[in-house]
């Protein structure tokens, strides 16, 4: 699991910018560089400049938009986070789009916001992703979940690796997907936060994903009938 990072006035955030538009890639700059503990090392308004430059700079975040004229932040996300493990990648973008969200998720982003949000909840969600958690908009991951779990013949087939948890990680999995935290979950299950933290190191690994928010998304897959019904017979 990712472990939890500490940046100060004397190591601050490197944070890298991708936005086909001057004027936002400015005014983000501007925004961001006010903070004692942020640094904007660099910016890019194509995804080929970003994945040139994003590597070279080494940022500790990038903040993404989705949409650009040449591609896509989320493929940006995916390819930068297999040269750098340890980047949180920030998407950003003027549409509510589920679909550009879920695709986000599975490309390791840590966060995903609309441009609507105000400044200071961008400095902190920068701040959240660059301590190793995760900042996703409330009311899309939401609604994306319903959508997930109201709609399950719709959603990809059930993946693979699910059949390989045990019951107690399906049970754990399914309450991070309930959005519990590990003593949250420990308590419900009547096990140690330790303990819970080792299951989810496991299921995670099983899973092929890096982050709790990844596994959230696949977690909707065991809400289907006979997932449900399994649990509750348990």
């Amino acid at each position: 699991m990712t472990e939890t990072r500490t940046f100060t006035e004397q190591n601050p955030i490197r944070v890298f910018l991708l936005d086909d538009h001057e004027v936002v890639r400015r005014g983000l700059a501007d925004l961001l560089d006010a903070e004692p503990d942020i640094s904007v090392v660099g910016d890019a308004d194509t995804v080929e400049h970003a994945l040139v430059r994003g590597p070279a700079l080494r940022p500790d975040v990038a903040v993404l938009d989705v949409r650009l004229p040449d591609g896509d932040g989320i493929s940006v996300c995916r390819e930068l986070r297999s040269q750098m493990p340890e980047l949180a990648c920030l998407m950003l973008t003027s549409f509510d789009d589920e679909d550009a969200l879920l695709d986000a998720i599975m490309a390791g982003a840590s966060g995903y916001v609309l441009k609507q949000i105000k400044g200071s909840d961008l400095v902190s969600a920068v701040r959240t992703v660059a301590s190793g958690q995760s900042m996703l908009d409330p009311a899309t991951t939401a609604r994306l979940m319903r959508s997930l779990r109201a709609d399950p013949a719709e959603t990809p087939a059930v993946p693979p690796e699910l059949a390989s948890l045990s019951p107690r990680e399906r049970d754990i999995l399914a309450l991070i997907g309930d959005g519990l935290t590990n003593r949250e979950i420990g308590k419900k299950l009547y096990l140690s936060e330790k303990t819970v933290k080792n299951h989810i190191s496991r299921l995670l690994a099983k899973l092929g994903v890096q982050r709790r928010v990844q596994a959230a998304v696949l977690a909707s897959h065991l809400e289907q009938p006979e997932h449900s019904e399994q649990r509750s017979a348990r």
